[in-house]
């Protein structure tokens, strides 16, 4: 595993960071990408003395320049072993009739249209190589509805088919497709949702013990060092007391 590439979308904080530093610790060399560049300074500082790293600073969203940053990238980096789609977001918590298309707009463009034109960049190589291995990040939201939570579920819904029909597109090819789906995870994610409201983003995870980025990271490290034959197609976690998006036992 030491001479892989893993190329990591949404690197600069919680799930993301979390699988750099996991991967850095294995000597996993990284290709970190987000759209904050001092973020990807200070981790690829703090991570340089493990493995070797590169920074990409982009929005998802940003086709044609995904597409050229991925043709131009340095001899050393150009073997990409590991895709992890990650890079995500949820903005706002308002039930359809009021919700902001501005909103709307932001989270399928990230979370499915950026998913797919990262993913369109790196499979070629794969395909060549006949091998690989990509790690869509999905959600509990992908495999069921709550109250307000209508775009974004649509948007994690959509990551759960395009995980189902990647696998079957690339049966046969070596190439390894498989979703990790948090539950609650203690991470931006809130802060983002609630637009900086980091008071009302906190009681969230108030009352009981969510997920660390630290545990999905483990996992995604556990599935991509599964032996050849085998492949984590769909997994989905859950910390203790979340029994569903909206059935959470807190004290």
């Amino acid at each position: 595993m030491t001479s892989q590439t893993a190329f990591i979308t949404g690197a600069t904080s919680g799930i993301g960071a979390a699988t750099a530093k996991r991967f850095a610790k294995e000597g996993i060399r990284l290709i970190l990408c987000g759209r904050r560049q001092e973020r990807l300074d200070a981790l690829s500082e703090s991570l340089s003395s493990q493995t070797e790293v590169l920074t990409l600073n982009f929005d998802v969203r940003e086709q044609e320049r995904i597409q050229k940053l991925v043709e131009g990238l340095p001899e050393a980096f150009q073997t990409i072993d590991i895709l992890v789609n990650n890079a995500g977001n949820a903005h706002g918590l308002d039930p359809i009739q009021s919700g902001s298309t501005a909103d709307w707009d932001a989270m399928m463009d990230i979370n499915v249209k950026g998913l797919l034109y990262v993913s369109k960049a790196i499979l070629p190589g794969m395909l060549a190589r006949n091998a690989g291995h990509i790690i869509n990040i999905g959600s509990t939201a992908g495999k069921e509805v709550y109250p307000k939570g209508n775009v974004y579920c649509a948007s994690k819904h959509a990551v759960d088919a395009i995980n189902q029909g990647m696998r079957l597109d690339l049966n046969g090819t070596g190439i390894k497709v498989g979703a990790i789906n948090p539950g609650l995870v203690e991470t931006e994610f809130s802060e983002v949702r609630f637009k900086g409201n980091t008071e009302r983003a906190e009681t969230v995870y108030q009352g009981y013990t969510p997920l660390r980025p630290e545990d999905i990271a483990d996992i995604i490290w556990f599935t991509v060092t599964r032996p050849p034959h085998v492949n984590i197609a769909d997994l989905t976690v859950m910390c203790l007391d979340q029994a569903s998006s909206t059935v959470i036992n807190k004290n």
